[in-house]
C-alpha cells in the first residue's frame, strides 16, 4: 500500500503517543493505522490499530476531549469529523461530549464502522461497532447504536438510535420518536457487511510533513517523515 503515512499508537499512561515507522517496521507490524498523504488529522485525535484513512479526509480535533477512532475503522475519501472545543476555563462543557464507557469524548467511532465517502459527523456524536455510515451523510449531536445501516444522504440529529437499525436514503431522523420507530435491519440486507470493506489508498511514494500537535501527540511537534510502500 504506498503513498500512506503509517503510525503505531503506543499506551502510555493514559496517553496516546503516536510514532513514525520505519520502512522496516511498516512491513513486519500489521498494527499501524494508515494515513493517506493528501489527509489532514489534527489537534488531540486517537487512531486505533488498521485504521484507514483516505484521500481528501479532515479529522480535526479540538481542545478538551479527544476524538477517538477505534481499531479498524476505514476513513474513506473527503469525509469529515470535526469535533468543537469541549472545555471553558478548564470546566467541560457537558452539551459538547459524548460518554462512552465513563469516558468522555468529543467524537467516538467505535471499532469495525466504515465511514464512506463525503460523510460528515459533527460532535458531539458516537457510532457504534460495525456500523456503515453511508455517502453524504450527516450525523450531529447524535449517538448511533452497532450494525447499524444509514443509507447515503441521510440527516440524523439531535437523536440516539439503537443497535441494528436501518435508515433509508435520505432520511430525515430528527425526532427520537423517529429514530425509535426506525426499521431492524433484515438479515437478507445486501449492505449488512459493508462495514467490513476494504479501501484502497495506494498510490506512489513521496515525502510529508506533518506539522502541529497531530494523532494525539504529547506535545507541539513538526515532524519530517517519508511515506511508505
Amino acid at each position: 500500500m504506498g503513498n500512506v503515512i503509517p503510525f503505531k499508537n503506543i499506551e502510555t499512561r493514559k496517553e496516546t503517543q503516536t510514532e513514525v515507522l520505519t520502512s522496516s517496521q511498516t512491513t513486519a507490524n500489521q498494527s499501524i493505522a494508515q494515513v493517506h498523504r493528501l489527509a489532514a488529522v489534527m489537534g488531540d485525535v486517537y487512531l486505533g490499530q488498521r485504521v484507514t484513512v483516505a484521500p481528501g479526509v479532515s479529522i480535526h480535533g479540538n481542545e478538551g476531549k479527544p476524538i477517538w477512532i477505534g481499531n479498524d475503522v476505514k476513513v474513506q475519501d473527503c469525509v469529515v469529523l470535526y469535533a468543537s472545543p469541549t472545555q471553558y476555563h478548564d470546566e467541560l462543557i457537558e452539551e459538547l461530549v459524548v460518554e462512552v464507557d465513563g469516558k468522555f469524548y468529543g467524537i467516538y467511532i467505535d471499532e469495525g464502522v466504515c465511514l464512506a465517502p463525503q460523510c460528515q459527523i459533527q460532535a458531539p456524536a458516537s457510532v457504534g461497532s460495525d456500523t456503515f455510515i453511508g455517502m453524504q451523510t450527516l450525523v450531529f449531536r447524535a449517538t448511533v447504536g452497532k450494525n447499524c445501516i444509514i443509507e447515503p444522504k441521510a440527516l440524523v440529529m439531535g437523536v440516539e438510535i439503537g443497535d441494528s437499525r436501518y435508515v433509508a436514503p435520505g432520511a430525515i431522523v430528527n425526532s427520537q420518536d423517529a429514530a425509535d420507530n426506525l426499521p431492524l435491519i433484515a438479515q437478507y440486507n445486501p449492505l449488512k457487511d459493508l462495514s467490513r470493506g476494504t479501501v484502497d489508498t495506494g498510490y506512489k511514494k513521496q515525502e510529508i510533513r506533518s506539522e502541529g500537535k497531530n494523532l494525539n501527540c504529547p506535545a507541539k511537534i513538526t515532524s519530517k517523515s517519508q511515506v511508505y510502500s
